[in-house]
């Protein structure tokens, strides 16, 4: 064999060997990312490992950009691993992390961009560095040094460095999402905290309102009272007309002080049996000053021998005094409001109406109408509440395992129901 068939014989087989170790380190490292139990920060310093292994170097590291700071991850100093070096050219890292480009020294100690290092445990002058991208983004820097035997560093190397560092960019690219998500359940959980102090606030001040309400109304309402015993003529209207915002001004702190406590499960309805006809009529007599006010006729709809029912009276009087003031807040004068019950045909149920012959509600309202503070129009009516009465509506009802809706039409009115169980 002449002396150049030799020569390429010899490169042949060194390059075969050359492939055959990569394939080697290359089915390691992608083991090693498929590992799903391994922490991302474990399975970087097995990769550095085998890096290290593969080009025969002693010293090296792997650095991740965190917060325009590269961060050791893993190092072969294990010392080293958790510290953060700034985004500058006075480092080797720092100036591949702004150039982007791979930075080759042989003999650091003849380059005066960078400090030489001293009485450390580095060996040799060679250093190779290369960034890590991923969509033109920098991930992190490859650092390595101090071949092992009496050979050094060559710029050969650095094709054998960014093979590596195509191989772990997935494992980068998780461990960068994987800090993002950290950081935003970190957020999240700071402003659920703040929310729940704010909650705890707003309770706290919701509880205290309504306690002070209550001694204060209850003094008018007593005063209204005396003094409609004396009250005649003219002045009759205005006290009616004060009596009647009194009475809707307690069943507004009654809502207030019933939603929360059916909202923190402190409630518990006291069932009683009941007359179905009775229950009507009351909630009816409730409301005829408001509706002599508003010139609406009202008119009881009551089914014949309906059977009695077990539930808190008070509770669900008050859900049928507000389903009437809700209808009168938004029915027209002269037109006719009707009440009443009928039983569910072939049910153990009984249902409760309130009709009127209004404007109706669009149908992009209807879903939300029960919602807490939703109101169904941004008209200003002394009838027209803040959105809590339909809420207790809701509440009231479903404690009692029943359902309540809506069926309406624009222009053609609205009837509010709740079915109860017998």
């Amino acid at each position: 064999m002449n002396k150049k068939n030799s020569s390429f014989a010899n490169n042949t087989v060194k390059t075969l060997a050359q492939a055959k170790s990569l394939l080697k380190y290359t089915s390691q490292i992608i083991s090693i990312l498929n590992e799903k139990d391994t922490k991302l920060d474990k399975r970087l310093d097995k990769i550095l490992h085998i890096l290290l292994d593969y080009l025969g170097v002693e010293n090296g590291s792997i650095m991740v950009l965190e917060k325009n700071k590269l961060l050791i991850t893993a190092a072969s100093r294990t010392e080293l691993v958790g510290l953060k070096q700034p985004m500058d050219e006075t480092s080797i890292a720092g100036w591949v992390a702004l150039h982007g480009e791979v930075l080759f020294i042989p003999d650091i100690s003849k380059d005066k961009r960078f400090a030489q290092r001293r009485n450390g445990p580095y060996k040799k002058n060679s250093v190779l560095s290369a960034p890590v991208r991923h969509g033109g983004e920098l991930l992190g820097i490859i650092n390595v040094t101090d071949k092992q035997g009496d050979k050094d560093l060559l710029k050969g190397d650095i094709a054998y460095l960014l093979d590596f560092c195509s191989m772990i960019i997935s494992i980068m690219v998780q461990q960068k999402l994987q800090k993002q998500l950290e950081r935003k359940k970190n957020t999240l959980k700071k402003k659920n905290r703040e929310l729940k102090h704010q909650e705890s606030l707003r309770d706290e001040l919701y509880s205290m309102l309504i306690h002070d309400l209550k001694a204060p109304l209850a003094e008018v309402v007593a005063n209204l009272d005396i003094l409609s015993y004396s009250v005649s003529g003219d002045n009759k209207e205005f006290l009616e007309s004060a009596q009647i915002g009194c009475d809707r001004t307690v069943r507004m702190v009654s809502n207030l002080v019933s939603i929360n406590k059916i909202e923190t499960s402190k409630l518990i309805p006291c069932p009683e049996e009941v007359d179905i006809k009775i229950l009507c009529e009351e909630s009816y007599s409730a409301i005829k000053g408001l509706a002599w006010i508003k010139n609406v006729t009202l008119q009881l709809d009551i089914e014949d021998d309906l059977p009695t029912i077990y539930l808190d009276r008070s509770l669900i009087l008050r859900v049928l005094q507000n389903l009437l003031t809700n209808a009168l807040g938004y029915t027209k004068p002269e037109t006719v409001l009707t009440a009443g019950c009928r039983k569910v045909p072939d049910q153990e149920q009984v249902e409760f109406f309130v009709q009127d012959q209004g404007d109706g509600i669009p149908k992009d309202k209807q879903a939300t109408i029960f919602d807490k503070y939703s109101r169904i129009s941004d008209k200003q009516d002394a009838l027209v509440g803040t959105g809590l009465g339909l809420y207790f509506c809701k509440l009231a009802v479903e404690i009692h395992s029943g359902k309540i809706g809506i069926d309406s039409s624009p222009g053609k009115g609205c009837r509010f129901y709740f079915s109860l169980p017998l």
